[in-house]
């Protein structure tokens, strides 16, 4: 099966309507974030999750780590999918979905090592979906996605076969190793924004490369 793309790191309405355009099923918005590419204003979050047609998604990425923090963030601008790039505290999931009961959970899970593959098992009860990165929430400055940076796609099968739930794979996607990705993991979506873009901007003809590959499915 083909799978869902999600472009991250969009930043205009402009962007999400040409990332729509070339086959992207789900758009990433960069809420507040301790490092790394696509952050935007809450304002204009919503500015573009409320231009997006249905059924594309629209992901709110925040780096909150807090139940009632995420929900006042979402609060905000009104995504239709909330994506947790840090660890909740005490796992507070269902709080967040009594408050929100429409709204999908997403947790971002950063492949280390064999612990990242048992938390990815643990917390896949609580959401709608894992989306695997390359972060390391453990350093000083904790780096939460956008690396464009591959990691042990091994690990990311096993935990692919280990859960009964969606999973979307990031982390350096890029048209030349996206194959190779999909053929070892076999994900349910592709999440990719560095790849895309050039100058900061996302480049239609990247978009246009990276898609073409995809047909191939």
């Amino acid at each position: 099966m083909k799978p869902r793309v999600k472009i991250c790191c969009i930043s205009s309405v402009e962007e999400a309507l040409t990332a729509i355009k070339y086959g992207a099923s789900a758009l990433g918005l960069v809420g507040n974030m301790p490092s790394g590419p696509g952050v935007i204003e809450d304002t204009l979050i919503k500015e573009i999750a409320a231009a997006v047609p249905p059924p594309i998604a629209t992901f709110l990425l925040t780096s909150e780590t807090k139940a009632d923090r995420i929900i006042a963030h979402h609060k905000r601008v009104n995504t239709s999918v909330i994506q947790i790039v840090d660890e909740l505290e005490e796992r507070q999931y269902n709080k967040i979905r009594e408050e929100l009961p429409a709204v999908k959970l997403v947790q971002v899970i950063h492949v280390i090592d064999s612990d990242s593959v048992k938390e990815a098992i643990e917390v896949s009860q609580f959401v709608d979906a894992i989306l695997l990165d390359s972060g390391n929430p453990n350093l000083r400055i904790k780096v939460l996605g956008g690396t464009g940076r591959t990691h042990n796609w091994e690990l990311s099968r096993e935990i692919r076969d280990r859960i009964k739930i969606p999973l979307f794979l990031a982390g350096g996607l890029n048209k030349d190793n996206v194959r190779e990705a999909v053929d070892i993991v076999q994900p349910f979506g592709l999440d990719l924004c560095s790849s895309v873009r050039s100058n900061g901007k996302l480049d239609e003809n990247k978009l246009k490369d990276f898609f073409s590959v995809l047909e191939l499915y």
